[in-house]
């Protein structure tokens, strides 16, 4: 299992179009008002970033259920962003091995048995849309998973192929974003969101083992 270490807690300030940087810091249990900021816009009905990871326990409300991931996780269940100092975007990560929905999934499959870091959604505030937090967000992922040793990220987006998507559809990420990072598309899996097919895309960290 890898450590996120102290240095990875502070990413290098991405420029949105205003000229402002975003700073991208890994999700901990201190952070928690911050957190809710971003994802409470439903209550404990919420997403919560949960139902990619199917890692709620039986009795478990979804928000306790990332407080514990908060606790004991690594990597950290996700990473904000932050403009002058105000949250303003999240992302999910896991482990692959750790997301029992992802780890089983019919749709989704593995391509290969290397623990991979995954993303399995974004979720940026209204008025902080379409200025590059999701973009930051991505990068801050892959400081970390390169600083921390991960083999690779891999994430489930869609291609609207230029088309705008509703945003409650486009939260798996899209497709153009990674081809940008330098994520390879591997395969269209048999998940959907917004219609359109989910794909798989993956950038290796290390080299595979032989």
């Amino acid at each position: 299992m890898w450590t996120v270490p102290d240095t990875a807690h502070r990413y290098d300030p991405n420029m949105t179009d205003d000229a402002r940087p975003i700073e991208v810091v890994p999700a901990t249990l201190d952070r928690w008002d911050d957190i809710r900021l971003v994802l409470d816009g439903d209550g404990e009905v919420g997403c919560w970033c949960q139902p990619w990871r199917g890692d709620v326990a039986k009795g478990e409300s979804r928000p306790d259920a990332l407080r514990r991931q908060l606790a004991e996780r690594t990597p950290p269940p996700g990473f904000l962003a932050y403009l002058d100092g105000e949250p303003v975007g999240w992302v999910g990560v896991s482990a692959r091995s750790i997301a029992p929905r992802l780890r089983n999934s019919r749709t989704i499959p593995a391509i290969d048995d290397r623990d991979v870091w995954a993303i399995g959604c974004f979720r940026i505030r209204i008025g902080f849309r379409r200025r590059g937090v999701a973009t930051a967000l991505l990068d801050g992922v892959l400081a970390a998973a390169r600083e921390a040793g991960a083999p690779g990220v891999e994430a489930y987006p869609i291609d609207p192929a230029g088309k705008r998507v509703d945003v409650g559809f486009g939260f798996v990420g899209i497709a153009s974003m990674f081809d940008r990072a330098g994520f390879r598309r591997v395969l269209e899996t048999g998940g959907h969101s917004a219609g359109l097919p989910r794909l798989l895309v993956r950038l290796d960290l290390e080299p595979a083992r032989t």
